[in-house]
């Protein structure tokens, strides 16, 4: 009976993560449409530079607030709330959500007074005689609100996951690409700066996923009115824990929006540059890191509450294992067909082929990461389902520290000898920076005797790096010359991309196979 209920534990984790995984790819796929359309229509000139820094500093505030500490602070406690006084969980959830919007208020309040303000410090490239400079304050005002918005639903999504419903909560962002998507083919009929229609859209997009959570709210009983008040236990211990985490979750994203600080400043394009590159290595990051991370938490935090730290320490080894055999061969094919994916999904209309090369020199570098990036999802839980957001604190400070002290150096040398690709640099930066991140967080893990040595450093890692180069070759030997690429119609290279990408699938599944690794036994 013991047996039955573990493999039936087993299944619904897989199944939850293949769900999340499975609504994320969508998401992906519809925010590669997205791109596509920004690329074609706007390419990557001085007012997408200042799109994406408008949209860029509320993103970053929902993932350090919202989807980041928030979220990792909020559903252990809604867990053990759950788990030990589910009487007063309606309350503990009208009193965290009273307390967050009165927050953001303020926030998104100040954001809007503010934007000139809050440019000079994100983008100081920008000046006051840089076009761009009022194009992304003007635009800034209208996305900041989306920061109320979307933070509520990151709320919203922790409580559909406590309860193990991760398909609503998943979906939502395609709602977003979709708005972005009608705004952007509303802009091309536009006669007066055309780009200021997807500030609109994203304002929507944060109304619409706010929206369409609430029936599903009222129709689990758990939504209520909500309420202020800091007195309250449950609200003392979720800031408590939030304060902290605030620094330990969003390491990834403080490296990427001083990437783009540090951006402002170098040759125009370069914030256009790294953002496309990081959508790309933002989709297996979603797809495997993102996924798992989000269908272990409630686990981990219920497992830690009943104290079966065998069951833990299981289940964190089995989704570290998982994430180190899907990231592998997706960092060695970003690398190898970064030209190829730039060229087939970006290159068209304004977008030209000196951006994809810039954009791919930027996306190998960010992809020497993405095992980090990855990685760091799962160990991060290993923290936060124990309730302890002190510690990667410690340790965020020093990636930050680092990947801020390279980037200086990066601008600094750039200003006295200006050279093409610096953003590049700053790309690298950041995968470093995370790495040094997971190696300490690791260390710490296995100090607490939370992750043993084996669970990394075994056979598995090593046959899937052997299988991930003869991969490489193999694939580099039958691709064509990716300026060759560029003469295909759109159709043709997204079809020749498919079949690279299967190719390279099949022959790492196959090696994998013959070097004696089972997938179907690899599940959570």
């Amino acid at each position: 009976m013991i047996d039955q209920n573990k493999k039936n534990i087993k299944n619904s984790i897989a199944k939850s993560s293949f769900i999340v995984g499975g609504m994320t790819f969508i998401s992906r796929i519809s925010g590669f449409m997205r791109d596509i359309l920004f690329a074609n229509i706007f390419g990557a000139s001085s007012s997408t530079d200042a799109f994406f820094i408008s949209f860029k500093i509320p993103n970053f505030f929902r993932r350090l607030f919202a989807e980041g500490a928030f979220i990792q602070s909020f559903v252990p406690i809604l867990n053990e709330y759950k788990t030990t006084k589910p009487s007063e969980v309606k309350k503990l959830i009208c009193y965290v959500q009273g307390n967050l919007a009165l927050i953001l208020f303020f926030i998104t309040f100040l954001g809007i007074i503010f934007s000139e303000e809050i440019i000079n410090i994100f983008a100081p490239g920008f000046d006051s005689t840089d076009s761009r400079y009022y194009l992304a304050s003007d635009m800034l005002k209208i996305t900041f609100p989306y920061l109320f918005f979307i933070s509520l639903t990151a709320m919203y999504a922790g409580i559909f996951n406590t309860y193990d419903k991760f398909f609503l909560p998943s979906i939502t962002p395609v709602l977003l690409n979709v708005s972005l998507i009608s705004a952007a083919i509303y802009s091309t009929g536009m006669s007066y700066t055309p780009i200021i229609a997807l500030a609109y859209g994203v304002l929507f997009a944060g109304l619409i996923q706010y929206s369409i959570q609430l029936p599903f709210l009222y129709k689990m009983n758990l939504l209520v009115i909500p309420k202020v008040n800091f007195r309250y236990s449950g609200v003392n211990k979720v800031l408590k824990l939030m304060l902290p985490a605030i620094l330990g979750t969003a390491v990834v994203q403080i490296n990427l929006i001083v990437d783009s600080i540090v951006a402002s400043m170098l040759a125009p394009g370069s914030i256009s540059w790294l953002y496309y590159s990081d959508r790309l290595v933002e989709f297996p990051l979603g797809v495997f890191g993102i996924a798992i991370a989000t269908v272990i938490l409630p686990i981990l935090s219920a497992k830690y509450s009943s104290k079966d730290l065998i069951s833990y320490k299981k289940t964190l080894s089995n989704a570290l294992r998982i994430v180190l055999i899907f990231s592998l061969p997706a960092t060695f094919g970003l690398i190898l067909l970064s030209e190829h994916i730039i060229i087939s999904l970006f290159q068209y209309g304004s977008f030209m082929y000196n951006d994809t090369y810039m954009s791919s020199l930027s996306l190998v570098a960010y992809s020497l990461g993405l095992p980090a990036f990855i990685i760091m999802k799962v160990l991060l839980t290993g923290f936060f389902s124990r309730q302890d957001t002190k510690t990667p604190v410690k340790y965020g400070l020093i990636a930050v520290i680092f990947n801020i002290i390279m980037n200086t150096v990066v601008v600094f040398y750039y200003l006295k000898n200006p050279f093409d690709g610096a953003h590049a640099f700053l790309a690298l930066a950041t995968s470093l920076s995370a790495w040094i991140q997971v190696i300490l967080l690791y260390l710490h893990l296995n100090k607490d005797g939370l992750i043993h040595r084996s669970d990394i450093f075994n056979k598995e890692p090593f046959i899937s790096v052997i299988s991930c180069i003869i991969m490489f070759l193999v694939l580099g030997s039958v691709l064509i010359n990716p300026i060759a690429l560029t003469e295909n119609l759109y159709y043709i290279r997204g079809l020749l991309l498919i079949i690279y990408i299967i190719l390279g699938a099949l022959v790492y599944i196959a090696l994998m196979h013959i070097f004696g690794y089972k997938f179907k036994k690899s599940y959570i």
